[in-house]
């Protein structure tokens, strides 16, 4: 092989490698921090959804763990958002190596709660079905992040 057919295998190899390292970086850092998301108007003015301030008849009360690690755990539900998620700020921290950092979040909108996937590796499902958007979460329908099942109640 000639000296110069040597020096561009090197150099394609070189930067095959570099393309690895740069993905590798991609991976930790989407997993640490969540994914980019396109800012929306609504999200540039910190404008939260409009939300009433008491629930409503039929309206699901309480957020329920019912199988996982952390079964058992209730949380009120208000009108703020909840995270969950493996990281410290989460409203619901779950120490499950499926679960990614940020990895979902239910937040209320028209009268009704919203399980949204944040982007995560493994990621959400509501009844047997994959989130891929936001979606409605009816009362007593499980959603599934790793290990863990929640329930939405009255």
């Amino acid at each position: 092989m000639s000296e110069l057919t040597l020096l561009l295998i090197r150099l394609a190899f070189l930067a095959l490698l570099w393309f690895f390292v740069i993905a590798a970086v991609g991976v930790i850092r989407a997993d640490l921090f969540g994914p980019r998301t396109a800012t929306t108007p609504a999200r540039k003015a910190n404008k939260p959804p409009k939300v009433s301030a008491k629930p409503r008849k039929g309206e699901p009360r309480q957020m329920v763990v019912t199988a996982g690690p952390l079964q058992g755990t209730v949380i009120n539900l208000t009108e703020m958002p909840i995270t969950i998620g493996r990281a410290n700020d989460a409203t619901l921290v779950l120490n499950d190596d499926y679960a990614s950092s940020r990895h979902a979040r239910l937040f209320p909108q028209d009268g009704q709660w919203i399980v949204e996937d944040l982007g995560s590796t493994n990621g959400t499902y509501l009844d047997r079905s994959k989130v891929t958007r936001p979606t409605p979460v009816p009362l007593g329908v499980p959603i599934r992040i790793g290990k863990t099942v929640i329930e939405l109640r009255k």
